[in-house]
């Protein structure tokens, strides 16, 4: 029997297996995961705060992470995708920097 979590946001029960064996940190419905895992000393975090997905970045592989930021601490980390994942939040987090531009599009209209 696989290991599962429930999901600090959305409260789904979660297999921590993927469906391609690999372990997994975010649930795959909501895609926010729990912050365990620090990049100071010794590795483990005391914070526990809620990992928000923020953005999605390509790998030099091409595979997908997630770009999760701690609602708590606002540490910063990447945790690679699923296949299982919610594809809809996936696009989402993927175009919302064309849909959202951290600047005013009318300036295109006078190049």
């Amino acid at each position: 029997m696989s290991d599962t979590f429930t999901c600090v946001r959305c409260g789904l029960v979660v297999i921590t297996l993927t469906p391609d064996d690999v372990r997994r940190n975010h649930c795959p419905s909501c895609l926010s995961s729990l912050h365990t895992l620090d990049h100071a000393a010794d590795g483990a975090s005391d914070c526990r705060g809620r990992m928000a997905p923020l953005s999605i970045a390509v790998r030099r592989d091409g595979s997908w992470a997630l770009v999760h930021r701690c609602t708590r601490c606002r540490e910063l980390d990447l945790h690679p995708t699923a296949a299982d994942d919610n594809q809809l939040i996936l696009m989402r987090l993927a175009v919302r920097p064309l849909a959202e531009p951290p600047f005013p599009l009318d300036v295109f209209g006078t190049l």
